[in-house]
């Protein structure tokens, strides 16, 4: 299997319309909240350089894209999408750091964060140095939230005051952040 992970650009527009498809069927199988997205709003991503896609060849295998808010303060990781012929290779993991480190070059001043109901991405984001955090600590932008409107939980969510849900928040420092971390790790260690 060949299978290359880019960041995805005008030459990519074609797959907006069957990553969309996927996404909705992804959220009835799973029967938990995934926000829809339009191929509009995909294709922006694509033509901005927010967006990673795996191809196997020609043939889709999967997808994820970066927003910020807050003037950049904060970027979130989101859509994470692995078409189902190839779930359970690894792939989401090699999508979600090729994803992570775009963040992380594009917006350097930025924590990185999501909201997710699945395990395997926990654990994912996990092995990329997030951590679980309360909705508190994530964007306060109205617009990552009135994302969610189209998710099955989105009542749940509303009705804590955007401080509660199904989901689960996790938060990254920003590559600034992540650096000064190293260099006060590595002082403390040389001081031992």
């Amino acid at each position: 299997m060949d299978i290359t992970i880019s960041i995805a650009n005008e030459s990519h527009v074609p797959y907006a319309e069957d990553i969309c498809k996927e996404y909705e069927a992804s959220a009835k199988v799973r029967g938990t909240g995934i926000a829809k997205r339009k191929p509009e709003y995909v294709i922006n991503k694509m033509l901005e350089g927010d967006a990673v896609i795996a191809l196997e060849g020609s043939a889709f295998v999967g997808f994820c894209y970066i927003e910020s808010f807050e003037n950049k303060k904060y970027v979130s990781n989101s859509g994470l999408l692995v078409h189902p012929d190839y779930r359970g290779q690894g792939i989401a993991k090699q999508i979600k750091k090729k994803v992570f480190n775009l963040a992380r070059e594009k917006y350097p001043q930025s924590r990185v964060f999501g909201i997710t109901t699945s395990l395997a991405v926990m654990r994912i984001n996990t092995s990329l140095g997030y951590h679980p955090v309360t909705f508190s600590e994530l964007t306060k932008d109205e617009t990552f939230w009135k994302g969610c409107s189209s998710c099955s939980n989105y009542e749940i969510l509303k009705s804590k005051n955007y401080e509660l849900c199904l989901c689960t928040g996790m938060l990254a420092p920003s590559k600034t952040e992540a650096m000064k971390l190293d260099l006060s790790a590595m002082i403390v260690n040389q001081e031992k």
